[in-house]
């Protein structure tokens, strides 16, 4: 189990006056100001949870998953991983944990990955067996078995991710962190470590923390998000409840046999209306939809009729600006 209390974290930063003399000044007497990284952060994840952090650049992200993962210092408060102290690096600890980062390779680029899998099988002391059957297993689900006798550079952006995947998971650890995983990637590898994910997660029960700004990863990957906005936590439940609480538009679509040749009349105040083709699309508050569409149906007769919920990229969005937890 992760089990975070009252985790804050502030970085001194350095500040330059405008001008020659205000970096000459700089050059004498540095000025520093504070930022707050992490504010008060509060959570417990239990194994076999896979939990999605979500934010904007610059919201703290990052700088949890380092502190999870012992890198960095907090300022304050306490985290336990499996019943450790992260930040003591202590190697039962570190022989269960795996991070990976998107932007960030540990496998050597010159040599091929089989290579570099030796070297991490004496470096986490796999058991031959066991390193056999991960080398085994992950090549196989990850389709990369022609791969892993090629040098690490000539492989193209997917190939080097699964590599880079591979390699973190071959100790089978109890705790995965990734740091954007999908990042760069086009949508058919992004969908191959995404099903990879998904049939690890089921089949060995870590505890995954993902970070990413593609919501189809949070989507189809993690059933419970934690939103971080300014160091502070927001918001910690299931990604289905901030859809349907903070959902609060809905997309109404008629469609017709014809096309449409003009825009018709409709009171404004019952939300906005607009024409593609031979579809009207009107996008309204949920509380002013039956009303919109007594309007609509009573001005035309259409082939069909559906109502959308808006993207779920579009609610997080508006749930991060507001703040709202």
């Amino acid at each position: 189990m992760i089990e975070v209390t009252g985790l804050s974290k502030t970085f001194k930063v350095s500040t330059k006056e405008p001008g020659l003399m205000g970096s000459l000044r700089g050059l004498v007497k540095r000025k520093y100001i504070t930022k707050a990284a992490l504010q008060n952060v509060s959570l417990k994840v239990q194994q076999g949870e896979m939990v999605g952090l979500i934010g904007a650049n610059g919201a703290g992200k990052t700088t949890l998953v380092k502190i999870l993962a012992g890198i960095i210092h907090p300022t304050e408060g306490q985290v336990s991983v499996l019943g450790h102290n992260p930040w003591d690096r202590n190697d039962q600890l570190r022989r269960q944990m795996a991070l990976i980062m998107g932007q960030k390779a540990q496998l050597w680029y010159d040599l091929p990955a089989l290579d570099s899998y030796m070297l991490l099988k004496e470096i986490y002391q796999i058991p031959d067996a066991l390193y056999k059957q991960q080398i085994e297993f992950l090549s196989d689900v990850l389709q990369i078995k022609d791969q892993l006798k090629v040098q690490v550079r000539k492989l193209s952006l997917g190939e080097r991710m699964k590599v880079e995947l591979m390699g973190a998971l071959l100790h089978r650890p109890n705790v995965v962190y990734l740091d954007e995983p999908t990042i760069g990637l086009d949508l058919m590898a992004q969908k191959a470590v995404r099903k990879f994910l998904k049939d690890y997660q089921r089949e060995f029960k870590p505890i995954i923390l993902l970070t990413s700004h593609y919501m189809e990863d949070i989507k189809e990957l993690c059933p419970r998000v934690v939103l971080i906005k300014s160091g502070g936590l927001i918001y910690d439940g299931a990604l289905t409840t901030i859809q349907k609480q903070f959902g609060e538009r809905k997309k109404l679509v008629l469609t017709f046999e014809e096309k449409l040749t003009a825009l018709p009349e409709f009171p404004a105040e019952l939300g906005l209306l607009e024409m593609s083709e031979n579809k009207l699309s009107l996008t309204t508050s949920r509380a002013l939809l039956n009303s919109a569409m007594d309007v609509l149906l009573k001005k035309f007769q259409p082939q069909d009729v559906t109502i959308q919920d808006p993207p779920i990229e579009e609610v997080i969005e508006d749930f991060l600006q507001k703040g709202r937890a």
